[in-house]
């Protein structure tokens, strides 16, 4: 496989790469680093998984993937205290192995590292070069509102810029919550004489709801370990507004998770309302578009294709 054939395999499914050129360099390179931190914070969810489909594909390409679990930016964030936390992310990093990241994959927790001396440096000097309010800027997406924030909320992007030199990544991939984090990153790094990561950015899935993020501090998400039974119940109480393509969850779930692993969708239904369909992307866009789709019928078969595609994740994590 030629380099661009790997562009293209990488750029499928995001919304930047920032820059390709700059991707030509680091594919050239014999083992590259690609990470993305989560916060253990929750439950891990879909919203989670489309980040991890793309570090699957990295992989494939013979990158070396780190996740960190970002304990102390959780603990900045809000999120719990150290030992609530240590827990979720070790229920988190069982998730992950889960979802099928390959036994190469190195987690890392935050504290393993940001105590250290050269780290604690770094975040330092960065703290002298940002400003207040880019700092604050970069969290919008990130953390809580809170008409009163913390000096923590301005310590986190630093914090996270600074965790990418110290991991040594050649890609930064994120959700375009992170975008304005990452920027910072690129803007910044090479001002303490650190080198600059590509930064890849991927969709973020509506909740079920339909807000216009999948979050497990909503409770408007599909758990990657989810039941039978909880994921049939949520499939079905969702938002799937007939016709509506654009911000319709059910149709986002096809398009990241359903034909990025298969080329059709699968929708049962009884023979009075036309029976069994098989349906390519295409074909699934338009029937729904035009109303010959039913949302129903949608949501049947997103709950039966995430029952079998998420099967791996229950089974594991029984074990």
């Amino acid at each position: 496989m030629n380099i661009e054939e790997k562009i293209q395999m990488i750029e499928e499914g995001t919304l930047e790469v920032i820059d390709t050129e700059e991707l030509k360099e680091v594919l050239a390179k014999d083992e590259p680093i690609a990470y993305t931190g989560y916060e253990p914070s929750g439950k891990i969810h879909l919203g989670h998984a489309v980040t991890v489909e793309k570090l699957k594909t990295l992989q494939k390409l013979g990158f070396k993937i780190k996740i960190l679990l970002a304990d102390y930016h959780a603990y900045l964030n809000g999120k719990g205290t150290i030992e609530e936390i240590a827990e979720t992310a070790d229920y988190n990093m069982r998730c992950f192995k889960a979802l099928g990241l390959d036994e190469t994959t190195e987690f890392v927790l935050g504290s393993s590292f940001q105590l250290e001396p050269e780290y604690t440096t770094k975040v330092y000097k960065l703290a002298t070069l940002t400003t207040l309010k880019r700092a604050k800027r970069s969290m919008n997406q990130v953390s809580r509102h809170d008409d009163n924030p913390k000096v923590a909320s301005v310590i986190y992007p630093i914090m996270q810029t600074v965790d990418m030199a110290a991991l040594n990544v050649d890609i930064a991939l994120g959700g375009m919550e992170q975008r304005k984090i990452q920027m910072l990153a690129r803007e910044n790094l090479e001002r303490i004489g650190e080198s600059v990561p590509v930064c890849i950015h991927t969709p973020l899935l509506h909740g079920l709801d339909g807000d216009a993020k999948m979050s497990s501090s909503k409770g408007n998400f599909i758990a990657v370990d989810d039941s039978v039974e909880d994921i049939t119940k949520k499939i079905k109480k969702s938002y799937c507004p007939q016709g509506e393509i654009e911000d319709n969850p059910m149709i986002e779930i096809a398009l990241t998770f359903v034909f990025s692993n298969q080329e059709k969708l699968l929708i049962k239904r009884p023979e009075k309302f036309g029976g069994d369909v098989e349906l390519t992307k295409e074909e699934l866009l338009e029937n729904f578009a035009n109303g010959e789709l039913h949302p129903m019928d949608l949501k049947t078969g997103i709950k039966d294709f995430l029952i079998d595609y998420l099967a791996p994740v229950r089974e594991y994590m029984e074990a």
